[in-house]
């Protein structure tokens, strides 16, 4: 005799399937992460990264307008510049290129979309690294939370809504929340990258930015076998004053983004990254997998795991897939 309840009732159609699912994925909940590279004259294709460019200014702002036009909840942006030093100076530079397209972006779109920047310095030195260097060639972290600071700043003044320090520096969230409070921006959040691993799926972002690193970042980014640290960071981050917190690696890192999501009462992020991406493109590519349909099963996973906002490159194709639903 077959059993009174049949769980397979409750999938016998789209409408049943859509009514009872318990994971929501809206665009409003993506954000879209953009590149815009110094002194472009047309998008460059990110080679790994398939679909992926680095802007031009213009080209940027009306990739931006699209992506918020098709419902996308924010857009996360980081510069590519075409000279870098020791200390990463054109990212405090008001007229440096994530500054300048920062300001480009909040001028065209206003309040219409949450503006994010990257506060890191990796992308502005000339050896790769999150931070200033010692005479011995280590990061040094409270030096480095001054240039945080000053980049904070920057990034407030050119019109970002949010700034998101990826560094992994001890301390940076409360050092930076100081500074943005004194220099008068008290309403610009923080997105702690709380939970940043050392990942091997950082490639073709490093690829994207153009990284000049040489050696790793394992002295500040976590070790991927640990979760109870995980925890930790997050805690600390969140008595600095976090206005959100994220994980980064997403896919890899779905029991974290649950156990971080059991603790943290601010929303939370998770970082879909480039190597999760190029993964999914690759086999998509090679017929391997559907692409669309696999996408979005991968953004669902994050989401069930109890990320409330999702970083992907799909974010604004995602947004018109979506809006068929």
């Amino acid at each position: 005799m077959f059993p009174a309840h049949r769980p397979r009732r409750l999938r016998t159609t789209p409408a049943m399937r859509r009514l009872v699912a318990e994971t929501t994925l809206r665009p409003r909940q993506l954000v879209l992460p953009m590149f815009v590279k110094e002194g472009a004259t047309a998008p460059v294709e990110i080679e790994s990264m398939p679909g992926v460019v680095q802007h031009t200014r213009d080209s940027l702002r009306k990739a931006a307008v699209e992506a918020v036009q098709a419902g996308v909840g924010g857009l996360m942006l980081f510069g590519v510049p075409a000279t870098r030093d020791a200390v990463g100076s054109g990212a405090t530079d008001p007229d440096g290129i994530l500054n300048a397209a920062l300001a480009d972006l909040r001028a065209e779109l206003g309040d219409s979309t949450v503006l994010m920047s990257d506060c890191c310095l990796d992308e502005f030195t000339d050896h790769g690294h999150c931070g200033v260097l010692t005479p011995t060639g280590e990061v040094d972290n409270d030096a480095t939370l001054e240039l945080y600071g000053e980049m904070a700043v920057a990034q407030a003044r050119a019109g970002a809504h949010v700034v998101g320090p990826s560094g992994m520096m001890d301390g940076q969230v409360g050092f930076i929340r100081g500074v943005l409070d004194d220099a008068g921006f008290t309403d610009t959040g923080i997105l702690a990258y709380a939970v940043k691993y050392s990942s091997a799926l950082y490639g073709p972002f490093r690829e994207a930015v153009e990284s000049q690193l040489v050696g790793d970042r394992k002295t500040y980014q976590q070790d991927p076998a640990n979760a109870r640290e995980a925890l930790r960071e997050v805690e600390l981050d969140l008595a600095e004053g976090a206005d959100m917190v994220m994980v980064k690696p997403a896919l890899p890192y779905l029991d974290v983004v649950r156990a971080v999501r059991e603790i943290a009462h601010v929303p939370v992020a998770a970082y879909q990254i480039s190597g999760e991406y190029a993964m999914v493109e690759a086999a998509a590519r090679n017929g391997w997998i559907e692409r669309e349909r696999t996408a979005l099963e991968t953004l669902t996973s994050i989401r069930r795991a109890g990320a409330d906002i999702v970083l992907t490159y799909w974010a604004a194709e995602a947004a018109r897939w979506l809006d068929r639903e």
